[in-house]
């Protein structure tokens, strides 16, 4: 490989990680000004949507974050090391991200939905109701 790839492709991979920490925090700052608009009457709803909303946010940026390192570390560096360490870096993003989704939707993502508590809306959230 010519030293300019590697070049291009650590600049595109740290551009995809910046991209997802502005995901990250873009998110935060949407789910802050959608608790303000919003002023719910009540505040466990409100609580529920603010939470869900950042866990989203989360969850997008995570995605961005390891979609950067498969590309630092396939394209750039594919010593063994790096691929085992990229490896360990992206089963704990997946074992967050599964997580993350458990706490925001309730159910484990192979599951179905269950019922009354339509796509992207938990148990806790379809309860505040």
């Amino acid at each position: 490989m010519s030293e300019s790839f590697r070049e291009y492709m650590e600049l595109v991979g740290t551009a995809v990680d910046g991209l997802g920490v502005v995901v990250i925090v873009a998110g935060i700052l949407f789910a802050a000004w959608r608790l303000t608009v919003r002023r719910p009457r009540h505040v466990e709803g409100a609580f529920n949507a603010f939470r869900q909303d950042i866990g989203r946010s989360i969850l997008l940026g995570l995605e961005f974050l390891v979609a950067g390192d498969i590309i630092r570390t396939v394209a750039v560096a594919p010593t063994l090391d790096n691929v085992l360490a990229l490896g360990v870096i992206v089963l704990i993003r997946t074992f967050l991200s599964m997580s993350l989704q458990v706490e925001l939707e309730g159910r484990w993502p192979w599951q179905q939905h269950r019922a009354g508590h339509p796509p992207g809306e938990g148990p806790a959230r379809g309860a505040a109701r």
